[in-house]
């Protein structure tokens, strides 16, 4: 019976426990914290039993933990063409094969990003109508939801408009399912909002996403700039991963620069310690809303599969963050809701090459539609 089926078991979370910085010890620190507060969830973690045991042990989670023996592990440095080959003992490829086989809803790990991705296309194959797979990483903002969704962060470093229009189908789904948002609003990074500005596939992307939405059940606010990332315009952001990535990078490494920045601030004086001291909730408050470990996890989307990625350097609240998130997605049913969405754009791509000759104010018409309660 599936790890999935809800309806007579826990949800079952696979995690790979060998793919942190520090090894596995702040892995078990995370999923003592995410247990705590989600008793109805199950792992199946996956590493060097004898290595494991004792630190299972020692937080007393052995009847919320199975361990799953995998000797080998991933290191950052291997290629994922080495792993491809040599890597079938190793947690990491353990971890996705038990959501493969339908044992766990879905796949954390912190391991290596290249052969992440190259393992789970391997074993959870693409999804139908999806050319490049991306990754959706979760932006602090100014929306109610307190996060914007974008994609790609750097699975691909190129995409052309078909890709684009894929993610931004699979962006609005997972701020559906992750955000709770009924009809999100996605928006196209660009150079400049002027729709003369922009690459070609740009200019080609923005046609056609802004005919895809009443189909894809979302709103099309047009390209948004880099300024737009956290603002309450949007709620998700389309982009290619080489784009994605640097601005991601370039966010986490702003965000830890003002946090230091703040801190070293603070204690220069005596006055700037009792200011800190009367300001101490309110900095509180900043942190949490720009701390990076909160929105520890990139989702891989387009596979048969879930499978989330957190950062190498994850401390015990990442970790906590990426399995919790995997757990919400696991019972949302995102991944099954997420490729009937992306199969219905296969659809919409080919309706859309058979009207490219049409006036521009043609839309699409959309196919007979089974999907009524896709998300």
């Amino acid at each position: 019976m599936s790890a999935t089926d809800q309806s007579t078991a826990p949800l079952v979370i696979s995690v790979d426990a060998m793919g942190g910085d520090e090894g596995p010890a702040p892995i078990v620190a995370g999923l003592a914290r995410f247990l705590h507060q989600d008793r109805d969830a199950h792992i199946l973690l996956h590493g060097p039993k004898a290595e494991l045991e004792p630190l299972i042990a020692k937080r007393k989670l052995t009847k919320s933990v199975t361990i799953v023996d995998a000797p080998d592990v991933v290191a950052m440095s291997d290629k994922p063409s080495h792993v491809m080959r040599h890597g079938k003992s190793t947690s990491m490829w353990s971890a996705i094969d038990s959501v493969r086989n339908k044992d766990a809803a879905a796949c954390v790990s912190c391991g290596n990003t290249g052969a992440l991705m190259a393992v789970s296309m391997i074993r959870l194959r693409k999804a139908e109508g999806v050319n490049r797979p991306a990754i959706a990483c979760l932006w602090p903002s100014r929306n109610a939801a307190g996060f914007n969704v974008m994609l790609d962060a750097g699975a691909d470093i190129r995409a052309d408009e078909e890709d684009l229009l894929t993610y931004a189908l699979m962006g609005a789904s997972y701020a559906r399912n992750g955000l709770g948002l009924s009809r999100p609003r996605v928006g196209l990074l660009n150079v400049g909002k002027e729709e003369h500005k922009g690459r070609a596939e740009l200019k080609v992307a923005n046609d056609i996403i802004a005919r895809a939405a009443p189909l894809g059940e979302f709103d099309y606010v047009g390209f948004v700039e880099g300024g737009d990332l956290p603002s309450a315009r949007v709620d998700v952001i389309v982009t290619d991963g080489f784009t994605g990535n640097i601005a991601l990078k370039t966010g986490e490494g702003t965000a830890n620069f003002i946090s230091e920045s703040l801190r070293a601030a603070f204690k220069t004086t005596w006055f700037s310690r009792i200011a800190a001291l009367l300001a101490l909730t309110s900095l509180r408050r900043l942190k949490k809303k720009i701390d990076p470990r909160r929105v520890n996890g990139g989702i891989f989307l387009g596979l048969n599969g879930t499978v989330i990625k957190s950062h190498g350097s994850a401390d015990e609240t990442g970790v906590a963050a990426a399995v919790a998130l995997a757990a919400q997605l696991g019972r949302s049913g995102f991944s099954d809701k997420l490729a009937a969405r992306v199969a219905s754009a296969a659809a919409l791509g080919q309706d859309d090459a058979a009207t490219s000759d049409a006036p521009a104010a043609q839309t699409i018409q959309p196919a007979p539609n089974k999907e009524t309660s896709i998300k």
